[in-house]
């Protein structure tokens, strides 16, 4: 047991025992530098330089992109910055075919080569025609053939009656112009006479069906629309006309196109392009500048 005990004592002696380094000049031999340590300081100034290295070492690698040159390194902020940018440009790709179709299509208006409202929004979904999933079939055919006969001229859809005509009514002007014709229809003129210009849009001025639309001889192209609480607008002297009869249109909605000039034998004012406009309620023609501000 004492030899045991003399044992452990010299080696905790051994360990602190201190060695002197010194740094001497060659010629003079003065010392220059001396350092005193024991194997232990030795030691611990070893662990101590290797755990601060160590700490260098990692707060570079966190705090730097080299990081990103480690192998097997995964970091997601990276992987969501790659994501981010490849949604990023699938969506600049999708708003640049956009504009390219918008800019052909301005400039095919530009060089006329393009018709009124043929301008179509470029759809990233197509569904083919010839899908056998969507065809109808021949009971489904006879059923809406039958709908749509009996539904025709049915403006119940539209609003119930109403003791009050002008309720939950709004009028759209159907084109912009002058009035040159007035109401007076003791000189049977039932409606007005608006100048504008030439191939102006008609617009209808309430939703409604569409109940007569085809040529005649004194009007040129004309067009009558149901409207509801009993409503009836006439468009005369068109030169084309967009809807055709059992047409459901929306108030503002292009019916029609004025003439660029009016023919022989119409009304007053014939020398610029306007548009005949009726305004009918329950058989009985009204004033359309009292219902409208033209």
């Amino acid at each position: 047991m004492i030899k045991k005990k003399k044992n452990k004592h010299d080696l905790w002696k051994r360990l602190h025992f201190k060695y002197r380094l010194s740094v001497m000049n060659e010629n003079t031999l003065e010392e220059i530098w001396q350092i005193k340590a024991s194997k232990f300081s030795g030691v611990v100034l070893i662990l101590v330089f290797a755990f601060f290295l160590v700490s260098i070492t990692s707060a570079i690698i966190i705090a730097t992109p080299i990081r990103y040159y480690l192998p097997g390194y995964l970091d997601s902020e990276v992987r969501g910055k790659a994501i981010r940018s490849a949604i990023k440009a699938d969506s600049l790709e999708l708003q640049l075919k956009y504009q390219e179709a918008y800019i052909n299509n301005l400039r095919d208006i530009f060089d006329g080569a393009r018709q009124i409202d043929s301008v179509k929004i470029p759809d990233t979904v197509s569904v083919s025609e010839n899908d056998p999933s969507l065809k109808k079939t021949g009971l489904e055919e006879e059923y809406t053939k039958r709908y749509e006969d009996e539904e025709r001229y049915n403006l119940s859809v539209l609003s119930p009656a109403s003791a009050n005509p002008m309720e939950g009514v709004v009028f759209f002007r159907p084109v912009s112009g002058i009035v040159a014709g007035k109401f007076d229809p003791g000189n049977e003129r039932f409606g007005i006479t608006v100048k504008t210009s030439p191939k102006e849009t008609v617009s209808a001025t309430l939703e409604g069906v569409v109940i007569f639309a085809g040529y005649d001889i004194k009007t040129g192209y004309t067009m009558q629309i149901q409207h509801k609480n009993g409503f009836v607008s006439v468009y005369k002297y068109n030169a084309l006309l967009l809807k055709k009869t059992g047409d459901k249109v929306r108030t503002g909605e292009a019916v029609a196109v004025i003439e660029t000039k009016k023919e022989e034998g119409k009304e007053d004012n014939a020398a610029a392009p306007s548009l005949g406009f009726e305004l009918w309620h329950r058989g009985n023609a009204v004033n359309p500048e009292n219902y409208i501000s033209f």
